[in-house]
Formats: structure tokens, sequence, C-alpha cells
């Protein structure tokens, strides 16, 4: 084990999978953003000169290229960058990818790997910042991870990999210079095993991907204000880890549930409906939702940051929901 970035963790996951496995190809290299981090993965490039490749702009013949060829055998890691850009590989990843196992009896799979990245990113604007994950989760078919921390990119990276599913993999690159301590080691992390980053009893935060991070601040100052908020990353959303956040809850009695995506019909959204159809004796008060507001991102970053979830207002939702 040794501290490194989140960065310098997905690299390793993309360079040890495609060590382990010939079948594994990069499609697009973009996974760290523009330079400077964008050399890290130089040596990829280099070791692998086959395997990597960047075409042209032009998600759906991109998307489509890489469901076929995992349809005959590889295994590629399609990089999108951002989010929306995906809009326009919707027919190939959602119509395709998501259904074609299911329709055809189990005789085909997909083993695609598609990198999105995700999120308000600081003027991004409402073309660039988008939170898909829950209209993606609103496909059945498709694995959907998303990392918070160094050793959950590595290892969730990989079981993405590993798996027989279309996964997309939910990045954040507000994530990227966050560190912590990974195995050197190539290892998986199972798909549906939430962790609890944080134990604690009075509260429940559920969050994922940067907003985990956020949940972590955010309870960290509680506790002066003799508050113990306890904080569970998802991890994935599908397969979901139902029994780690309905245990958490009837450990506390309160939950507080935060995500990126915008209030309405987002994940936020769906974990609050699971804890009112299943963990809802459980609970000493409503459940509070900490989301972007329903509205297309500003350009302007006051603006941006007036509408986005962040460690001040899960805070202030914690005291609410308190007293």
């Amino acid at each position: 084990m040794r501290e490194i970035t989140y960065a310098e963790a997905k690299v390793e996951a993309l360079r040890d999978v495609m060590r382990a496995d010939r079948r594994v190809c990069l499609i697009g290299s973009y996974f760290l953003g523009l330079s400077p981090r964008r050399v890290l993965l130089e040596d990829i490039r280099k070791e692998f000169p086959g395997r990597v490749f960047d075409p042209p702009i032009s998600e759906g013949g991109v998307c489509g290229l890489a469901v076929g060829a995992a349809m005959a055998g590889l295994r590629p890691i399609v990089d999108v960058t951002t989010a929306s850009f995906l809009f326009h590989g919707f027919p190939q990843v959602i119509n395709e990818a998501a259904n074609v196992r299911y329709m055809s009896g189990g005789q085909l799979s997909a083993p695609v790997v598609f990198h999105i990245l995700h999120g308000l990113r600081g003027g991004g604007a409402a073309q660039h910042s988008h939170s898909p994950q829950a209209m993606l989760w609103n496909t059945p078919g498709l694995e959907i991870a998303l990392p918070a921390s160094p050793r959950d990119v590595k290892g969730l990276l990989a079981e993405a990999v590993h798996s027989d599913n279309p996964t997309i993999v939910v990045d954040h690159a507000r994530l990227f210079e966050v560190k912590g301590e990974v195995p050197e080691e190539l290892f998986s992390i199972p798909f549906g095993r939430a962790e609890v980053k944080r134990n604690g009893r009075d509260v429940t935060i559920v969050a994922s991907s940067l907003m985990v991070q956020r949940a972590l601040e955010a309870a960290g100052t509680a506790v002066a204000e003799g508050i113990d908020a306890e904080v569970v990353d998802l991890r994935t959303l599908v397969p979901l880890d139902k029994q780690t956040v309905l245990t958490s809850i009837a450990k506390t009695g309160r939950l507080v549930v935060v995500d990126e995506c915008h209030r309405s019909c987002g994940v936020a959204a769906e974990i609050a409906a699971l804890a009112a159809e299943e963990g809802f004796s459980q609970l000493k008060a409503p459940v509070k939702r900490v989301a972007t507001l329903d509205v297309p991102v500003p350009f302007s970053q006051p603006l941006e940051r007036y509408i986005e979830p962040t460690a001040e207002k899960i805070l202030a939702t914690i005291r609410e929901i308190m007293r």
C-alpha cells in the first residue's frame, strides 16, 4: 500500500488490466483530461502501441465501434470524456449494448466499458456539466460504477473490465488530486458492495462520486457541533447495495442523500424512495435530499455554486434533520 492520487490510481488500473488481458484496448485517451495530467497516459501508449486508438470526434460511431468489437470478443474501454457527449452515443449504449444479451437470449454479450466525466466542474455550462447516471440507471442492462477514492477507482475500473456486461464508469475531474492508500497489485472491487466511509450514530449520509468527499467534509465539521454522521458510499448504482443503506438507516434513524444529478428523478430521489418503501419504520425524521437544482447549469461560476450540492449545504441539511 502507498499513497497516490486518484489520477495515478486510474492510470495504474488501465495499465494493469491491459497487461493482464490482451483483449483490452483503449478507444480515446483523454481519461485524465488535457495536459499536464494526460502525460501520465503516454507510458501506456508506448507499452501498447497497437491497442490505444484516438478516433475522430464522432461519439455515435465510436460507441458503435466499441459495442461491435465487444460482441466480437474484445474488451474495449471507451473514453467518451465529458458526460454530455455520451448523449450522441445513446442509440448504441442504450438501445444496443444494454439490450443485446436479453434480445439474443444470452447468445451475445457486450463487455464494453464507457468512461465519462460527469458533474459541475467550474464554468462547464449547460452542455458540459451533465450527470446522466440517473438516465443511465433507467436503462436495464447497464452496470454503473461511481468511484470516489483512489482505491475505489483502481478496483472498480478493474472490475468493470472483467464484467461481461456493458458498464458505465462515471468519473469526476474534481477527484483527480484526491490522495489515498492504494494497493500496488492489480485487484478488483466487486460491484454491488457499498462502503461505509465514516461510522456514525446520529444521521446517515448516502452519496457517490465527488459527493462522498463533500459528505465526509460536512461530517467532519458536524463533529464539533456534537453530531456524529455516518457516510455511506454507494460505489455502484447497478447493482445497488440496498442492505448497507438500510442497515445504516436502522442504526441512525435519519437519512440525508447527496447527489450531483438534478433533484427531480435523480439518484437521490431513488434512494429516498428506497428508504420510504423499505426503511420507513426506522426513520425518526423525513428524508432530506441535497442535489443540483432543476435548472440548466449556468456558465457563471457564482450561479453554478448556487445550484450545486456543497459541503456547506450538506451541513445545513444535517443540522435541520437533527432538530
